[in-house]
């Protein structure tokens, strides 16, 4: 499949922007990469974005210090954390090249806190998926331990809880290709001898879960010993119904793992169908959620084809299951029905299918069956005729709607990073309401129905959306083709809201960003700082601030709504432990024109200097801007002589005043109402809903479960005052607090902030 991008690595770090280093990857699409070469004369610069930067923001690089890279080269490379060490394995050509030709199955060495393991290649790939603004993730190798190396691994397989490739517990590792080295072949490290022999590509062992055909029928049980072509197996029930026999079965028989007992045979649980049935199922169509018995217990998933097969005269459904109990990855005896990942793929009679149960309003009994819902996207709510509108809830309000369990927005199958975007962005502010009354075409209505109707108004109406709601909206998502597992996979919460403010919406660009005399739009913005920046307990602020600086950036114009990114190395890893929520972010020496006050005497600021912004004589926070008689105080200073301040640009309404004089300017600030905050790949949010400093709320869509499999998640949103008690604190109090510790929740918003939300209350709702 041909790549939609073109990939470079930079080989030296350019003059701007300061924070990108040697080794960094950047991509541009192949058809703008055409249209900047046909250029005449030919072009020093190209125009790419950075992966991981967690932003589309795209900078000017002078083409002498990019060097292309294949998309399975930028993939192995990405895989390293640190610029430096990409940059020195992208120039051992050789072994870059023999990454590329390893395949699953393929017998290798791996090396682990210095030690060198032997194991067989059972997955290649990302281990998160790639986004929106990063459209490729690192390629790294799932390595299943072998011989005397087994249990020495750190996985079974999965990687933050979704299964990458089966083995064994403590058998698996997840390695960059700068660690893996193949044993046929020294090419990736002299110390690999090739007198070492290959390991077999498939094996098993005592103690291994497999399944046995006996027929055309299946059994499942676990290997005792093996001898040749023949394997004893200590059997779970066999072909006469007992259980805790042995057998012997032919090697050629057995399958690694266990399939389930609904194979492409399709013998589901016959239980005695009532009458009038066929009325349950033809409300079922494609993408509906579902449930079906099964000998094991109840298997959950989604339609993705409904149709007859072969010899069956029935009405057959292929589902896409939510865990790796299925048999095919959509394909039935090599004709491919639909597409979904390895062992998902289930085909069982229509007829055996109900609607998922684990989805439960408020009011309802625990065993009670929610209606079926028709996921067409003509459906709509009796009332979608007349455009109701709820308010948000108010500070008054929120103990009575808000506050309980099953409040909010219900959670199911990684939909945390939406219901807790969702929960922010409408729950108690209307700085993007915009979003559910603007103009939209015919074919993107159903999406802005479902999110008014099914979720906005009824949250702020009855405090709570039923999770079956949310799976509507991502249903629909993946119907319009901008991704493939919005039904199924963890998304970034910047993902979503770009995927449906700018592709389904075409919401105006909320950011507006000045970087010289060019303008760039955006919905996000991701702060990323100098390496040699001095922030300890920095504040939201100063963070931003520090990044505007180091990447030479302004706001062209003041945002009705600002959502930061905060700084982190992906989702894993946080730079700072602990970061201050500022209340009130002042954006006045941000923005790119307008008037300024001198920060030393408060008149009309007519200069700014870059060179005094870390001075530590000055203020931690501001950028440094003068008058002239100010500025040229300051700069008579021997160590600030070779400063060079920068004249501002001034409205011509203020310089035909004449002689700049104390003047009463306006200070453009923009209020904080939601932090959302990520801790393990579960995210959460805090909604600040009043003027008081006890105004919090915490919202975990996933707060408790009942029931196991069969169960569904409860959710719960909670006061949590103790928060303002902390931001009252001063920074060295704050600094002493140990996390776990503190009371309450407060813990998570001050350590695991991922996204912050401001609004501008001055201006107008809609643009």
């Amino acid at each position: 499949m041909t790549s939609d991008n073109m990939y470079f690595i930079l080989t030296r770090q350019p003059e701007y922007p300061k924070h990108i280093n040697a080794g960094c990857i950047c991509y541009m699409s192949v058809n703008k990469h055409k249209s900047t070469l046909r250029k005449y004369p030919s072009p020093s610069k190209f125009s790419v974005i950075f992966v991981g930067s967690r932003s589309s923001l795209d900078y000017e690089i002078e083409v002498s210090i990019l060097e292309e890279l294949s998309e399975p080269e930028a993939g192995l490379l990405l895989a390293l954390s640190e610029d430096a060490e990409r940059l020195k394995w992208y120039k051992e050509e050789k072994t870059l090249q023999t990454a590329l030709g390893l395949a699953e199955g393929t017998a290798v060495t791996v090396e682990e806190e210095g030690e060198e393991l032997r194991g067989i290649i059972r997955y290649i790939g990302g281990l998160t998926k790639p986004t929106y603004s990063d459209p490729l993730s690192g390629t790294f190798f799932g390595i299943e331990l072998q011989e005397a190396d087994k249990g020495r691994g750190k996985t079974d397989g999965k990687y933050q809880y979704k299964k990458l490739f089966s083995c064994p517990k403590d058998c698996g590792i997840f390695a960059p290709f700068s660690r893996v080295r193949p044993v046929v072949s020294s090419s990736l490290s002299p110390s690999i001898h090739q007198s070492n022999p290959p390991l077999e590509t498939e094996e098993l062992a005592p103690g291994d879960r497999v399944t046995y055909f006996i027929g055309d029928k299946l059994f499942h049980g676990m290997v005792v010993n093996s001898c040749g072509f023949m394997v004893r197996i200590s059997t779970d029930t066999d072909h006469s119904g007992k259980r805790g026999g042995e057998i012997e079965v032919p090697l050629q028989s057995i399958a690694k793992g266990e399939v389930p007992a609904e194979a492409e045979s399709m013998d589901v649980d016959t239980t005695a169908v009532e009458a009038h049935t066929e009325d349950l199922y033809l409300d079922l169509t494609l993408n509906s959620l579902v449930e079906v018995s099964v000998t094991t217990g109840n298997l959950y998933g989604i339609i993705r084809w409904i149709g007859t097969l072969p010899g069956r005269p029935e009405t057959m459904a292929g589902l896409e299951l939510e865990e790796d109990k299925g048999v095919s990855d959509g394909s039935f005896k090599g004709e491919q029905l639909f597409k979904c990942p390895p062992r998902r793929a289930l085909f069982v009679k229509l007829n055996s299918c109900h609607p998922d149960s684990r989805f439960q309003s408020p009011s309802a009994n625990h065993g009670e069956v929610m209606q079926t819902v028709n996921h067409a996207d003509t459906e709509m709510e009796p009332d979608i005729g007349k455009l109701e509108t709820v308010p948000p809830v108010s500070t008054e309000q929120v103990n009575q709607i808000l506050i309980g369990r099953m409040k909010g927005i219900q959670g199911h199958c990684n939909s945390c990073y939406m219901d807790a975007a969702l929960f922010s962005l409408f729950s108690c502010s209307s700085v993007l309401d915009s979003m559910l009354f603007i103009s939209t075409k015919p074919q993107d209505a159903p999406i802005q129905n479902t999110l008014l109707f099914d979720i906005v108004n009824p949250l702020r109406r009855k405090g709570f959306v039923e999770g079956r709601h949310i799976m509507k909206l991502r249903q629909q998502l993946q119907k319009h083709g901008y991704s493939h597992s919005f039904t199924t996979d963890e998304k970034d919460p910047e993902e979503f809201l770009t995927v449906i403010m700018h592709h389904i919406l075409a919401l105006d660009p909320l950011l507006k960003l000045s970087a010289g005399s060019k303008v760039q739009e955006s919905y996000c913005y991701q702060i990323f700082l100098d390496q040699k920046h001095s922030l300890v307990l920095p504040t939201v602020q100063q963070l931003l601030e520090h990044s505007f600086h180091s990447a030479g950036l302004k706001l062209a114009e003041a945002p009705s709504c600002l959502i930061l990114q905060m700084p982190r190395f992906g989702k894993k890893f946080k730079m700072f432990d602990k970061i201050i929520p500022s209340l009130e972010l002042d954006i006045t020496d941000l923005l790119s024109e307008g008037p300024q006050q001198c920060m030393l005497c408060g008149n009309l600021a007519q200069e700014e200097c870059k060179d005094c912004f870390e001075d530590p004589v000055f203020s931690q926070t501001g950028f440094k801007i003068f008058c002239r008689k100010c500025s040229l105080q300051v700069h008579s200073h021997p160590q600030r002589q070779s400063h060079k301040p920068a004249d501002l640009e001034i409205p011509k309404g203020y310089i035909s005043r004449g002689t700049p004089q104390t003047q009463a300017l306006t200070r453009d600030k923009l209020q904080l109402f939601a932090v959302l905050c990520i801790e393990t790949s579960h995210y959460v949010s805090f909604i600040k809903h009043g003027p008081n400093s006890q105004d919090w709320i915490f919202f975990d869509s996933m707060a408790d479960r009942e029931g196991e499999r069969d169960g569904y998640n409860i959710p719960e949103v909670q006061a949590c005052p103790e928060v303002g008690m902390y931001l009252e604190m001063s920074p060295a109090e704050l600094a002493n607090q140990v996390p776990r510790d503190m009371k309450g929740v407060a813990k998570r918003l001050f350590c695991d902030a991922y996204m912050y939300l401001y609004e501008n209350t001055s201006m107008c709702l809609y643009r």
